[in-house]
Formats: C-alpha cells, sequence, structure tokens
C-alpha cells in the first residue's frame, strides 16, 4: 500500500491535486475537512463527538482526528494507497500518524509539498475569496494563514527529511504542469 502525504500552503492546489492523483494511481483521497464535514452530516458516532467539539468553539483533537483517519484506513483496506490531504498539520499529528499506520503494519510511503512564492499563493487566494464571495479572506488574513502553516509545517518538513521521505514539487504552472511533475515525484518514490 502507498501512502503519500500531500503538503501545500494554502493556495498551493494540493486539493485539486490530490484528487487527480488519486484518480490516476487508484488511491483513495483522504481530506481530513471532507471526511469531519462528513461524519457530522452522517451523524456517526465519530459525527457526534466531532459536532459537539466544534460546536463548542474548539478544534479537533490530535487523538480524535487519529480515530478518524484509523476508522477510514480500517474501512479501505482494499484499496491500493491513500492521498493525505491537510494531514498531518502538526509534528504531533505526525507521531500520531506514524504509531496507527504501524498498528496497521502499514508506513508513510512519501510526503510531497508543493512549492509556491507567497506573492503567488496570496494573488491565488485573493482570486479565490473574490470568486466565492468569502469577504473575511482580506489580504492581511491570507498573510497571517501562511505564518501559521509556516510555523506549523516546518517542523513537520524536517520530520519527514529525517525519514528521508520528503520532497519539493514546484507548484507553479498550470494544473496540467504540477500534475505531471507530482506523478514523476511519485515515480520515483514506488
Amino acid at each position: 500500500m502507498f501512502n503519500l502525504i500531500l503538503f501545500g500552503p494554502p493556495g498551493a492546489g494540493k486539493g485539486t491535486q490530490a484528487v487527480k492523483i488519486a484518480e490516476k494511481f487508484g488511491w483513495k483521497h483522504v481530506s481530513t475537512g471532507d471526511i469531519l464535514r462528513a461524519e457530522v452530516k452522517q451523524g456517526t458516532s465519530l459525527g457526534l463527538k466531532v459536532k459537539a467539539v466544534m460546536e463548542a468553539g474548539h478544534l479537533v483533537s490530535d487523538s480524535l482526528l487519529i480515530e478518524i483517519m484509523e476508522s477510514v484506513f480500517v474501512s479501505n483496506k482494499a484499496t491500493a494507497g491513500f492521498v493525505l490531504d491537510g494531514f498531518p498539520r502538526t509534528l504531533n499529528q505526525a507521531v500520531e500518524l506514524d504509531a496507527m499506520l504501524d498498528r496497521l503494519g502499514h508506513k508513510v510511503s512519501m510526503v510531497l509539498a508543493l512549492e509556491v512564492n507567497e506573492e503567488e499563493l496570496v494573488a491565488r487566494l485573493l482570486k479565490r475569496a473574490q470568486e466565492q464571495g468569502r469577504k473575511d479572506d482580506t489580504e492581511e488574513v491570507i498573510k497571517n494563514r501562511l505564518v501559521q502553516y509556516h510555523h506549523h509545517t516546518k517542523p513537520l518538513i524536517d520530520y519527514y527529511q529525517e525519514k528521508g521521505l520528503f520532497m519539493n514539487v514546484k507548484g507553479i504552472g498550470t494544473i496540467d504542469d504540477i500534475f505531471q511533475e507530482l506523478c514523476k515525484a511519485i515515480g520515483h518514490g514506488e
């Protein structure tokens, strides 16, 4: 089983690319945000826990996220691989993910990060905010999100580099050009 983690700052296009990668390789795309929303909507026991946490205005705990991820892995045993989009986001989540995968007899196969300069990210996010009518996504808010991303992601990059699993991929160009670069990188890691 090939387990790919796709990193990228807000606006890098990781969601778009994760879907394309999953389709091409026959893997399961796993977006923690999508899973959380689906669990809540379906009213599952996990969804009820998540809903209570979110309604109280708190972030979903690492242990609950790992429980959700384990549920996804266990219920999709037949898949050839997973593309994790937006998870892990902290060093603690990465360590817990490794422990969970180890319990299931799996491991992280590769970590790819879409590299996009800040100027391009801000432009993409402002355009997306305008297209979606999101007035709260100002340039200041976007720059703060990027600072937070880099602050939380740097330890993850170091963690996966030490394991020899991390690789940057240029995230500027057409969607198809970036996709081809990602596929080339995955081809080297398979």
